[in-house]
């Protein structure tokens, strides 16, 4: 009786961690230009979008500088996604960075510096 208790327990959270880790029905992706020019750009970017509620992914690719985000459209939108970045300190599209965030970038963050 006990190893089938274990079994059956066993189960039910391998079951319980897949369902977590599939992304579900309400899942869109945007895609979004940046000011980003650089690896660290890059990983600043996507850490800090890592802890967004309803984001799934986050990936810069930082020739093109497009981000393109995979999130839940039922706990954030693409405008929330946007205003993240601003608050990162990098413009996203036609928005531009919000100042205090941009100064506090290091020298090579800079959007007046090429991509490296």
């Amino acid at each position: 009786m006990k190893s089938f208790v274990a079994t059956a327990l066993t189960l039910l959270c391998l079951t319980t961690a897949r369902a977590q880790t599939v992304p579900g029905k309400g899942t869109e992706t945007v895609k979004f230009k940046t000011s980003a020019v650089c690896d660290m750009c890059k990983a600043r970017i996507e850490k800090s979008l890592a802890y967004e509620k309803g984001v799934h992914s986050a990936n810069l690719d930082v020739p093109s500088k497009i981000l393109t985000v995979s999130y839940r459209a039922d706990k954030t939108s693409p405008a929330a996604l946007r205003t993240a970045v601003q608050k990162i300190g990098y413009d996203a599209d036609d928005l531009t960075a919000e100042a205090k965030a941009y100064n506090r970038l290091p020298e090579c963050c800079k959007k007046t510096n090429p991509v490296h």
